[in-house]
């Protein structure tokens, strides 16, 4: 069985000759991670998606029909970059707009996996909650204030939409696992190849060489092993380079912990075939004995202005920390803001023996505060005097104008812990849907 991956993020790209290539040979399933919590939690509070719509919609457009000509299910993992209901439907939009401009018609599956407040403050009084790390305990209040809160799923929510026959399965929050293993688990193969293939496969030509996230990767699937061949022939996929991404992202070089169970690689072998080709082998799973699900949410914190200054006197850069502490001490006494109502930050970048980035990052409860702030904090900065300076101004070299950038609303994680579930798609709402 052969399955294709067509990048490491839908949007990110890839080379059109690479995707001719892999489907110039029998395809059974094509898979894309369309998300992450790189990012930071911004995309997921906002709605939005860090990725570009036009971006996501050439590499849709370019690889769809050829799935469908195939019959290939086409499998997306975290729509929209992360998950959200309102982000799947985004997704859901670009899809049908392209079924439209090309004239095709199938079948398509949508996982939402959003969760309410409700349902995990019930996990939380009933004891099923696990804090993933001691340093961020959950409690009512984060999850009461928490504007928006996915649960990442496993493979079991795609392998059910597989059974029904669908061409295209569009996920919401989801393990980028699960869109690779889910095919090879639901086609009889081992779940220990079908996880540790689905590791190295999620970002795409990632375990080649040159390194790229932005490229095609084929797997092809055997009863006890698989291997794995990059498409674009200026890549080669190295014992070496394969290795290396299973332990992509990983505290235990041993051990993969998916919702669905752990994968043991300690037995593992990697062989090279040909230059541009590795076989895997020895992967095993086991079960897990307590099933969780990774929760996720954000809240709202405020809203954030910045402003970019490039500082090139060694004499300024050798007093950034009397500088800094000035103008924080000058606004809090030239403004009507309250300490709580907002946070200024220098954040520096390089010197000291060049040159200085600096970066204000004010932000406040309103976007008028953190544009008050950022206002203060750059006019102070720009004609603070310290001992030795011979100029009155200009020590600040301002690369924008305006200045002062608005970013708009800043969000962070209040949730982001595991709760135990009785089932692994306890928390999936499944739509199907005729697309024409």
């Amino acid at each position: 069985m052969k399955i294709v991956s067509l990048c490491g993020l839908l949007g990110y790209g890839y080379s059109e000759e690479a995707l001719n290539i892999a489907f110039s040979e029998k395809v059974d399933y094509v898979g894309v991670d369309a998300g992450s919590t790189d990012p930071g939690p911004y995309y997921l509070g906002s709605g939005k998606s860090f990725t570009d719509r036009g971006a996501v919609k050439r590499d849709l457009s370019l690889a769809l029909p050829k799935a469908l000509e195939q019959k290939a299910p086409f499998i997306i993992g975290t729509a929209g970059g992360a998950g959200a209901k309102p982000h799947t439907d985004w997704l859901v939009e670009i899809i049908k707009e392209i079924a439209k401009e090309k004239c095709l018609s199938f079948k398509m599956g949508v996982i939402y996996s959003d969760v309410t407040k409700e349902y995990v403050l019930n996990k939380y009084r009933d004891g099923k909650i696990v804090d993933m790390c001691s340093e961020f305990p959950l409690t009512e209040q984060m999850i009461e204030d928490s504007e928006r809160i996915v649960s990442q799923i496993g493979v079991k929510p795609i392998i059910e939409l597989l059974k029904k026959k669908v061409d295209v399965i569009i996920s919401g929050r989801a393990c980028d696992t699960a869109i690779y293993a889910a095919p090879c688990i639901y086609e009889g193969y081992k779940e220990g190849l079908a996880f540790h293939m689905a590791k190295i496969m999620e970002c795409g030509a990632m375990c080649s060489e040159p390194v790229a996230a932005v490229d095609v990767m084929q797997s092809y699937m055997y009863d006890d092993y698989f291997e794995l061949r990059p498409a674009n022939p200026i890549r080669r996929c190295t014992v070496d380079r394969v290795a290396a991404h299973t332990l992509y992202e990983q505290t235990n070089p041993y051990l993969i912990y998916e919702p669905d169970g752990v994968i043991n690689l300690k037995d593992c072998t990697f062989k090279q075939i040909d230059d541009r080709t590795v076989r895997i082998s020895g992967a095993t799973f086991t079960e897990a004995e307590e099933k969780t699900l990774k929760l996720e949410g954000v809240k709202r914190v405020g809203y954030r202005t910045v402003c970019v200054g490039g500082i090139f006197d060694p004499l300024t850069i050798e007093k950034f920390d009397y500088i800094e502490k000035t103008v924080k001490d000058f606004i809090t006494t030239a403004t009507t803001c309250k300490p709580d109502e907002y946070t200024v930050n220098f954040r520096r970048y390089g010197g000291p023996e060049s040159s200085l980035c600096v970066v204000i990052d004010a932000v406040g409860k309103t976007q008028e505060i953190a544009d008050t702030i950022c206002s203060l904090a750059r006019s102070r900065m720009l004609h603070c005097d310290y001992v030795g300076r011979k100029s009155s101004a200009g020590n600040v070299a301002f690369p924008f104008s305006p200045s002062d950038i608005h970013v708009g609303e800043v969000y962070e994680f209040s949730v982001f812990h595991l709760a135990k579930v009785d089932s692994l798609d306890e928390t999936v709402k499944v739509e199907l849907m005729e697309v024409k």
